[in-house]
């Protein structure tokens, strides 16, 4: 136990002081993962290391500032994210989404919440965009559908629906499925969260696939949400890969 409060409090101390010389310094950021969780539904985990997120063109400052401070830096994957380490302990810095479609933009800083970590005054990724980012991953190893629910339970009454629509409108079908499955699990509070003219917006859109003519290209858009598990798909069954891009 004592070792186990220890590594907490050193990846507490890193954080606080990465977190520090990012303002101090003036570079923008906002935090996202466990800490947005806990900021918008209070629930509290262990999280395993500390999510900052800012645009594409703000990553390469604040890796630089940070190599400069002495921390380990490596860019991971140049298409979304890269990353700070001291020790074991390590900050993820994300500027997009695996699958490139939530791409961090002016909005979301228009848009964080803002707050207070350890004394620092910090801001967090809007709610919209937290459930934005969430809804895209349904793999088989993690499935945040459970985390979106609780983010719409705790904070749904505040949330700005009409933009959350915009963002998820070219993939408008993983909202609709996520508002069934609010429904199912919360059935004593999706009337008063679930705005109805957003459910009945996309209900209408689900029943107005039957009217249209079945898709000539086979298209599989299962890798939006798992790049591992259609691999079967587009390697075996001659499905295209779907690589629709949102604003």
């Amino acid at each position: 136990m004592k070792i186990a409060k220890t590594i907490r409090l050193q990846a507490q101390d890193f954080y606080i002081s990465v977190l520090q010389d990012l303002v101090d310094n003036g570079l923008r950021f906002m935090l996202g993962g466990g800490f947005a969780m806990y900021h918008y539904t209070g629930i509290e985990r262990d999280t395993k290391d500390l999510d900052i997120f800012c645009k594409p063109s703000e990553y390469p400052k604040i890796l630089k500032l940070l190599g400069d401070k002495g921390y380990n830096t490596e860019l991971t994957d140049v298409r979304w994210l890269v990353k700070i380490f001291r020790d074991d302990h390590y900050i993820d810095v994300i500027f997009d989404t695996v699958n490139n479609i939530c791409t961090v933009d002016d909005t979301w800083y228009e848009h964080a919440s803002s707050g207070i970590y350890e004394g620092i005054p910090i801001k967090y990724i809007p709610a919209e965009e937290l459930v934005w980012c969430k809804l895209y991953v349904q793999n088989r190893e993690r499935y945040d559908g459970a985390d979106i629910n609780h983010i719409l339970l705790k904070y749904g009454k505040s949330l700005d629906w009409k933009r959350l629509l915009f963002r998820m409108d070219p993939h408008w079908h993983l909202l609709l499925a996520q508002l069934l499955s609010f429904q199912f699990v919360y059935p004593a509070d999706y009337h008063d969260i679930i705005p109805k003219w957003l459910f009945d917006e996309l209900v209408e859109r689900a029943r107005e696939q039957y009217d249209i003519p079945a898709a000539i290209e086979k298209v599989c858009r299962g890798p939006v949400i798992d790049q591992t598990q259609y691999e079967t798909d587009i390697k075996l069954w001659n499905y295209k890969v779907s690589t629709i891009k949102t604003t």
